[in-house]
C-alpha cells in the first residue's frame, strides 16, 4: 500500500509537470480586458452598446470603455493608458501617427456635425448651409453658444470654424464652455436656450429630451470622420496589443460595418453613422 501511494504521488507530480510544460507552450494573452479610449459621441449615441456585446461574445475579451473627448482619448493612447483609441480628430491623429505614437490608423465610419439651437433662433441661423457664415453671424449678434471646451474632436472642429469666421473663438459672456461630453453639452445648451455644435448621431439620440432644433447643416466643414488607432508597442509596454488589434479588426470587419450601417434605422428611420472601412481615406 505504501508503494502504491508513492506511485500515485509520483504519477501526480509527473502529470502536474507535464501540464505545466504544455501550458507554457500555449499562447498566453496579455489580458482578457481591452481598454478602449473613445469619444463621448460613440457612447452617447448608443453605438458602442450595440457593437461591443457582439465582440465580447465572439471573443473572450471584455471591453472597458473610457469615453472622453478625442484629445483626451489620444493622450491616453500616447501614454499607454488605453489599448485602442477610436476618435474623430483627424489632424491630431495624423500628427501622432507621424510621430510614431500610433502604428496603424484605419477609417471606420463618418457622420456629420450640425449646429442646433432654440426654435426661436435669436441669431437668425436657420436654413444656412455655410458654417463659417453662421458662426460669423453668431459673433455679430452675440447669439448664446455652448462649447464643449474639452479638446474633443467636436471642440477642435468648432475651434477651426471660429478661426475662419472670427480669427479666434469668442471670449465674451454669451460664449460658455461646458467642459463635458456631447450629451451633457446638449442638455446645457437646451437649458440656456443656446446654440451648440453637435454630431448628428448624439443629437438624434437625445432629440426627444431637448427643445433644440437643427439650424445649420450640409457644409463640407461639418463632415465628421472616425478612425481607430493601434498603439506602438515600443512606446507602450503595458498595452494589451493583441486585444487592441482584435478590437480594431472587429470595427472594420464587414459584419461590423453592416451593423454600423443599420444602427439607428429602426428608431430614427436613418443610419446614425455611415460605414467607411476599406474606402479611400483623404482624412
Amino acid at each position: 500500500m505504501k508503494v502504491g501511494r508513492l506511485d500515485r504521488r509520483t504519477v501526480g507530480l509527473w502529470l502536474l509537470a507535464a501540464t505545466g510544460l504544455l501550458s507554457a507552450r500555449l499562447p498566453v494573452r496579455q489580458s482578457d480586458q481591452v481598454i478602449l479610449a473613445t469619444t463621448t459621441s460613440t457612447r452617447d449615441a448608443g453605438l458602442l452598446d450595440s457593437l461591443l456585446p457582439v465582440f465580447e461574445r465572439q471573443t473572450r475579451y471584455h471591453v472597458k470603455v473610457i469615453a472622453v473627448g478625442s484629445g483626451q482619448a489620444l493622450a491616453m493612447g500616447r501614454r499607454g493608458d488605453a489599448d485602442l483609441v477610436l476618435s474623430h480628430a483627424p489632424e491630431a491623429e495624423r500628427a501622432l501617427v507621424d510621430s510614431g505614437h500610433f502604428v496603424r490608423r484605419r477609417l471606420v465610419m463618418h457622420n456629420e456635425f450640425l449646429v442646433v439651437g432654440p426654435a426661436s433662433d435669436p441669431a437668425g441661423l436657420r436654413g444656412l448651409s455655410d458654417a463659417v457664415a453662421a458662426f460669423r453671424r453668431l459673433a455679430e449678434r452675440r447669439g448664446p453658444f455652448v462649447s464643449r471646451g474639452d479638446q474633443s474632436g467636436t471642440h477642435q472642429r468648432e475651434q477651426q470654424i471660429w478661426k475662419r469666421a472670427a480669427g479666434s473663438p469668442p471670449r465674451d459672456g454669451w460664449y460658455v464652455e461646458s467642459g463635458q461630453g456631447m450629451g451633457a453639452t446638449l442638455q446645457l445648451a437646451d437649458e440656456k436656450r443656446a446654440y451648440t455644435l453637435t454630431d448628428r448621431a448624439t443629437y438624434l439620440a437625445w432629440r426627444d429630451k431637448l427643445q433644440l432644433v437643427p439650424m445649420v447643416e450640409g457644409d463640407s466643414l461639418l463632415y465628421n470622420v472616425y478612425h481607430v488607432l493601434e498603439l506602438n508597442p515600443k512606446n507602450a509596454a503595458r498595452v494589451n496589443l493583441a486585444g487592441g488589434r482584435a478590437l480594431a479588426d472587429f470595427f472594420v470587419a464587414p459584419e461590423t460595418q453592416g451593423l454600423i450601417a443599420g444602427f439607428g434605422k429602426a428608431r430614427f428611420g436613418q443610419s446614425l453613422f455611415v460605414p467607411d472601412a476599406g474606402k479611400p481615406d483623404r482624412w
